[in-house]
């Protein structure tokens, strides 16, 4: 069974998605067409990470006439920020202990 975060992580762990995803947090809404001019891949290949983007909730789109919009979904990082709040307090605690134990050693 897959959890949110391992999806999340199993989406951007290709460099061609999490780039199409940093462009869209950094540059805001775009076009297939604008993202394929700078992704260094094929139209129907930014089209799938895309749709990949998509199904995991990092993205959304909508159509204006021909063309089709995405959006990056910030929000739906959530599950990583969790995660890695939560392992950033598991090494936190282990590091305190070695920190105590050390303390307790040169004594």
């Amino acid at each position: 069974m897959s959890t949110a975060h391992d999806v999340l992580f199993r989406t951007l762990a290709d460099p061609t998605r999490r780039a199409i995803f940093e462009r869209l947090c950094s540059d805001g809404e775009q076009t297939v067409g604008a993202l394929t001019a700078r992704a260094g891949v094929s139209q129907p290949a930014v089209s799938k990470h895309l749709g990949v983007l998509r199904q995991a909730g990092l993205v959304r789109h909508r159509q204006a006439g021909r063309q089709t919009h995405y959006s990056a979904q910030r929000g739906a990082l959530a599950p990583l920020i969790d995660w890695t709040s939560q392992m950033a307090s598991f090494w936190e605690r282990r590091f305190d202990d070695l920190e105590d134990l050390l303390k307790r050693m040169d004594q």
